[in-house]
């Protein structure tokens, strides 16, 4: 099949699979990236998108600067953004075939569409604020096609040193999407191994500015993600021994959702790890045994499996508990963080299948497996219509998942539930005391109820949880106003002030 046919089937399949998003709505922390990020919605915002590190969520400069295109085209209509999303998913499963096709891997076409139909990767499409996810590995892909395009070009074509530059610029670009792709260098060492053997100084003289510049955009990410998005000042509460216990669950969780994706939940139950537990001492030794046996092996079963697995582990490491990032608050694990990782197994078990069926044979076999793997995709879409239809969906599955009930609470605010509003913030308190974000919700419910004294202490116990929370300094202060305490209402805006700084 021409590479043309390959890109109208993997666009048409991929467009078919993930209809029902294009009907989604906005979800969770797409208003703090998109519907009500200033930078984005009103003028003058597009300079700060870069020279202001706090201005957005994340410093992921190129894609709020894709936000701030496309809200100048179609305004707060989800569908644009959504289509988008789904377009960059196909583009990026176009180029996985056609590097594959460079690697010279006979089931590139269907790894390429088992990546593009996977559910697993509802989450990174579905959801607008993971552009991220997509978009960075686009500029992750194409960086890759461009290396190897330098390093192993045609025999027929004289080496080509401009894409060397181009590999290098488009690395950088995936990594002002999302600091995660810092892991490319070590990916392309990895195949370079698998293709010849052996690696050489100079592939690694080669890679020196490319690490350099992933570990510049790690560090400044970790730095943001505890001084500005929050780990800094909430206890993700694991260290040590703990962090290793989850990074060997995780790798196994992972693995199995890609081959068994049922059961795919926004926020998954977050695991207890007890360090006195010997049993989960088995999942990080696991992983380490099947990487001893693995090489071991690879002159018995080739450097393939060993490969496969190396990028997958590799590509997680920044996912896998090492760093503290804050969605781990609520759970150790989410679809969205094996986006690229998921590779590894797809290829190396499309390209299994493919070996064991043989030719046209490989084809029927892999057909119905793409047909029920669009079907999965098709209805997984459909929970991501909108935030309260999210938070159902996660609560049935995960009904200790305390930020879905949070938010779902939320969701009946704001349609005039308050009662009901009000009992599932209480109940999310229960699960979850220390939560500064429910306190601060309840006494907003509080207000909305004219009981005064019940929002006035719920304030102070979302400032006492979490002094930084400006909102709830400034509502307090708004309503003990209101109350005629004006020492109060004092106090805090002094305190504003000083924590504003």
């Amino acid at each position: 099949m021409t590479q043309r046919k390959a890109a109208i089937l993997i666009l048409l399949a991929t467009i078919a699979a993930y209809l029902p998003a294009l009907g989604a709505g906005f979800i969770w922390d797409d208003d703090s990236y998109l519907t009500t990020n200033p930078v984005i919605i009103q003028p003058g915002g597009f300079h700060k998108i870069w020279l202001d590190h706090t201005a957005t969520p994340q410093y992921y400069p190129l894609v709020f600067t894709s936000f701030y295109i496309e809200h100048a085209l179609w305004g707060l209509s989800p569908i644009g953004y959504h289509l988008v999303n789904i377009v960059l998913h196909a583009l990026n499963a176009f180029l996985v075939y056609h590097i594959l096709k460079k690697l010279g891997i006979s089931a590139a076409l269907a790894a390429a569409m088992v990546f593009a139909l996977h559910p697993v990767h509802v989450e990174s499409v579905a959801w607008i604020t993971e552009r991220k996810n997509v978009l960075s590995a686009l500029f992750y892909l194409a960086s890759l096609a461009c290396y190897l395009r330098y390093d192993s070009p045609p025999a027929s074509s004289p080496p080509q040193p401009k894409a060397y530059s181009l590999s290098l610029l488009l690395y950088l670009c995936a990594l002002l999407c999302k600091s995660v792709t810092a892991t490319l260098p070590a990916a392309i060492l990895v195949i370079l191994w698998w293709q010849r053997g052996k690696l050489t100084a100079r592939d690694f003289l080669r890679m020196m500015p490319s690490f350099m510049v992933g570990i510049v955009a790690g560090l400044h990410t970790a730095w943001i993600e505890h001084h500005h998005v929050g780990t800094g000042r909430v206890d993700i509460g694991i260290s040590g021994i703990d962090r290793v216990l989850v990074a060997g669950r995780a790798i196994w969780f992972y693995l199995g959702k890609l081959i068994w994706p049922a059961e795919l939940i926004f926020v998954y139950p977050r695991w207890v790890i007890d360090r006195s537990q010997p049993w989960q001492y088995l999942f990080p030794l696991g992983a380490i045994a099947l990487l001893i046996s693995l090489w071991q092996l690879r002159r018995r079963i080739g450097r393939g499996p060993l490969a496969a697995a190396l990028l997958f582990g590799g590509t997680l490491v920044p996912a896998m508990g090492f760093v503290d990032v804050y969605p781990m608050r609520f759970s150790f694990v989410a679809d969205h963080f094996q986006y690229l990782a998921s590779l590894g197994p797809i290829v190396l078990i499309t390209s299994a299948c493919a070996q064991f069926a043989r030719s046209r044979l490989s084809q029927l076999a892999i057909t119905p497996i793409l047909v029920l793997l669009a079907v999965l995709t098709w209805k997984q879409c459909g929970i991501y219509e909108s935030s309260k239809r999210l938070w159902t969906d996660t609560l049935h599955k995960n009904p200790g998942a305390w930020m879905a009930q949070g938010n779902l609470a939320t969701c009946l605010f704001r349609e005039g539930k308050i009662d009901e509003a009000i009992d599932l913030y209480k109940e999310n308190l229960r699960l979850q005391p220390l939560a500064p974000e429910i306190h601060y919700d309840l006494a907003r419910a509080y207000v909305y109820k004219k009981q005064v004294s019940l929002a006035i202490e719920h304030f102070q116990l979302a400032i006492q949880q979490n002094p930084a929370i400006l909102k709830a300094r400034i509502e307090l202060a708004a309503l003990l106003l209101a109350e005629m305490n004006p020492e109060g209402a004092i106090f805090q805006y002094q305190e504003i002030l000083r924590t504003d700084r």
